[in-house]
């Protein structure tokens, strides 16, 4: 019997040094989420899983910002079909919504979503470049926001935003699934996920 290795764990962020192609954005506005309201600014800095990356102010385009309707630390796992996608890998992951994205959340933390007060702080696109990661961009300059405001109920922006919401009792079975599919996918805070039983 053959056993194939996981892949080891990427540190998050940027490696110093790296030149990003000069993609910028193609909206003038970008967002920042954070539970943490009045930041005057926003100033470079490593990512918090990794303290040797590149210290940089992160932004997402209006397109993906449903991705952060969510607590800081909330695991989560959002994916959708790309134009590679296989109908098969669509058909047995995305089943029969009719949503344009799928975002799975364990539900351990439903509560702590319908508890999260949000702020969605509006940036300007001005010396951002992209990450090439689906709607990431990165600065490292520091950035004034523009205006902040509130985002409400999150369940109901994400329904607003053409999203479904999985609630599951573990993300571990869906990553492996993910890992061997077609579909974009996008993994979020999964350190902070329930154990994976098949491991435990």
């Amino acid at each position: 019997m053959t056993l194939t290795a996981e892949p080891p764990p990427v540190k998050g962020g940027l490696p110093r040094g790296v030149i990003l192609p000069d993609l910028r954005p193609t909206s003038e506005t970008l967002w920042h989420f954070s539970e943490e309201p009045g930041i005057a600014r926003f100033v470079p800095r490593p990512v918090r899983s990794n303290p040797d990356s590149e210290p940089l102010v992160w932004a997402i385009d209006d397109t993906h910002a449903p991705l952060y309707f969510f607590p800081r630390e909330c695991p989560r796992i959002a994916f959708w079909r790309l134009p590679t996608s296989t109908d098969e890998d669509i058909d047995r992951l995305m089943g029969t919504t009719a949503a344009k994205r799928v975002i799975a959340v364990e539900s351990a933390w439903l509560t702590r979503i319908r508890a999260t007060v949000l702020h969605a702080y509006r940036l300007s696109s001005d010396g951002f470049v992209s990450h090439e990661d689906y709607g990431a961009y990165v600065s490292r300059r520091t950035v004034v926001p523009e205006a902040v405001y509130p985002v409400g109920d999150l369940l109901e922006r994400l329904g607003e935003r053409d999203v479904e919401l999985r609630i599951t009792p573990s993300l571990w079975p869906l990553r492996r699934e993910l890992l061997k599919a077609t579909l974009h996918y996008s993994m979020i805070r999964m350190r902070n996920a329930a154990p994976d039983e098949e491991k435990v």
